[in-house]
């Protein structure tokens, strides 16, 4: 008995030291979300020096269908929407900050939820790694696994996105 209580000790003992999967508050850049812009794409108010000019921030770690993809990149943006429109989110920063069109990139979080996280686990996005930025890419790997076994959103059985947003971007466009 005192053996499997010094053991249930020393695992909470473990899992209490284990770093946390929040990010430091210094770190994070609080916005006003706006809108969606896409199921990736946010336009916020706030990022920059002057409060009421506006910026589109890139959620990183994620590529959700474009909007020519119906229904998927539709109910992307509209999920996207739900989740923000509106609130204060906070932006936390990896190794590049801005992508090739100017927009800032960033991991997004609403109250302790990492909405890039929620989106692909969610079956609204894919997860796809971006070099140098990969401080999430587990969870977001993770998070797009949960939705493939649950046939969750893009990964519906009976009614599957057939090309990826990168796919359907060179065949269409």
């Amino acid at each position: 008995m005192a053996r499997v209580a010094i053991f249930l000790f020393c695992l909470l003992l473990l899992v209490g030291c284990q770093p946390s999967d929040q990010p430091q508050e210094s770190a994070l850049l609080q916005v006003k979300a706006l809108q969606a812009i896409s199921g990736q794409t946010l336009e916020v108010q706030g990022i920059n020096k002057q409060a009421n000019l506006t910026a589109q921030v890139r959620l990183l770690g994620i590529d959700a269908p474009d909007l020519q993809q119906r229904p998927w990149g539709n109910a992307a943006r509209e999920r996207l929407e739900q989740l923000v429109a509106g609130q204060t989110v906070k932006l936390e920063f990896d190794v590049e900050v801005n992508d090739q069109f100017g927009r800032t990139l960033a991991y997004v979080w609403k109250d302790t939820v990492l909405l890039n996280e929620q989106l692909v686990k969610e079956g609204h996005a894919l997860f796809v790694a971006r070099s140098p930025n990969h401080k999430y890419d587990q969870r977001l790997e993770r998070a797009e696994q949960w939705a493939r076994l649950m046939g969750l959103g893009i990964w519906n059985p009976e009614q599957p996105m057939r090309l990826t947003p990168a796919e359907f971007r060179r065949q269409y466009r």
